[in-house]
């Protein structure tokens, strides 16, 4: 399994460094954030190192988002949120600051803190055509 030994979540995967564990399996780990959002926000990361979005693999990604769900069920079911937030951060422009892929697991609460970082508004359609007929296809 690929590992970085500089790596914060690289060092918790193999117990170097301790975490609460809420759940693992043999791909996932999901464990309590020290810095958490709201109660309750878990991080889920896979086992072996990749450091972001666009270097993990399909597998493990795949493996990821089924445990996301899986602990968002009990967040519902166990702490009475009122809803989740799943957040990724990919690269230092996107608020990455670990670089081992790692999913944010938010419980949200009727009246919590969190805001959006955006304020949703209408956008400009020729930008958004333009911008989607360069990401079409492969």
């Amino acid at each position: 399994m690929a590992a970085d030994p500089d790596c914060l979540f690289c060092r918790i995967v193999s117990g170097e460094l301790p975490a609460t564990r809420v759940d693992e399996d043999e791909r996932t780990i999901a464990f309590m954030d020290i810095n958490p959002a709201t109660r309750g926000h878990v991080l889920v990361v896979p086992r072996e190192h990749s450091a972001d979005l666009t270097e993990i693999g399909e597998e493990d990604l795949a493996a990821v988002a089924r445990m996301g769900q899986r602990i968002a069920l009990r967040q519902k079911d166990r702490l009475g949120a009122d809803g989740i937030n799943l957040l990724n951060s990919c690269g230092q422009a996107a608020w990455q600051t670990v670089f081992h892929f790692h999913l944010h697991v938010i419980p949200r609460y009727g009246g919590d803190p969190l805001r959006l970082p955006w304020e949703p508004a209408p956008g400009d359609r020729d930008e958004i055509a333009a911008a989607a007929r360069e990401l079409e296809g492969a």
